[in-house]
């Protein structure tokens, strides 16, 4: 009997993880092997170069790099403070009486015996935490920048710019690995509400990372085309 209310717990909400699993161990096969058709490679080269150009140039671009390391900072505690608070709601949920929680109970479609309850909010806890954990670690590492890419060139060239760009993209990569997890974990928010809208959810999001994710430009209008598929560029002069 138990199992004719959890079939679709069981079936749904791992294929519906399983799937967006497989798209983002894709996506960083990409990143590795072609990262030009992607934004995040595409992104990663740029700042590469932007690194190099303010610390080449420090002394008329020094307040320019700081201004932008300070907004990318806000955004990760924005999101870190948000992780955070919806961690400390969800322990207030799963610390309530149970008749605080039976309306939900009754009205989801699915199991809703006390571990299955328990799971749903002990995994969006947990991937809530480490979410925070990814920020709070991708502030730290651009806080680094921010004093280094400032640092006056030395001879033995230990503060170089190659040195800054990999601090710079290990912040950057957290911050991606925390956004992506907050995002996996809305999808898990449904599983309150039922199997169904988590799976429906995954196959919805993952469209939109794909969009989200990969280069695709196109000028007209007298301007030159450009097309990133596959590995390979291709240009249409008009």
């Amino acid at each position: 009997m138990e199992w004719r209310k959890s079939y679709l717990d069981v079936i749904l909400v791992p294929l519906g993880f399983v799937i967006c699993m497989g798209y983002h161990i894709w996506l960083w096969h990409k990143v590795k092997n072609q990262p030009l058709t992607t934004i995040i490679g595409t992104n990663a080269n740029g700042r590469r170069l932007w690194v190099e150009d303010i610390m080449k140039d420090n002394e008329k671009k020094n307040i320019l790099a700081v201004q932008t390391l300070r907004n990318t900072i806000m955004g990760a505690t924005l999101m870190a403070t948000t992780s955070i608070l919806l961690c400390s709601g969800l322990a207030a949920v799963i610390s309530s009486t149970y008749s605080v929680k039976q309306p939900l109970n009754d009205a989801i479609y699915g199991a809703h015996g006390e571990f299955i309850v328990a799971l749903k909010y002990v995994t969006l806890l947990l991937i809530f935490l480490f979410s925070f954990l990814c920020h709070t670690l991708s502030i730290r590492f651009i806080n680094q920048v921010n004093f280094l890419i400032n640092c006056p060139q030395d001879n033995l060239g230990i503060v170089s710019p190659e040195y800054v760009s990999e601090l710079l993209e290990k912040g950057f990569g957290l911050n991606t690995v925390g956004n992506r997890l907050f995002y996996a974990a809305l999808p898990l928010l449904l599983w309150i509400f039922g199997p169904v809208l988590v799976f429906l959810c995954f196959i919805t999001m993952v469209p939109m990372f794909y969009n989200l994710d990969f280069v695709c430009c196109n000028q007209e209008k007298g301007k030159i085309e450009y097309t990133c598929e596959n590995g390979s560029d291709q240009f249409v002069g008009v």
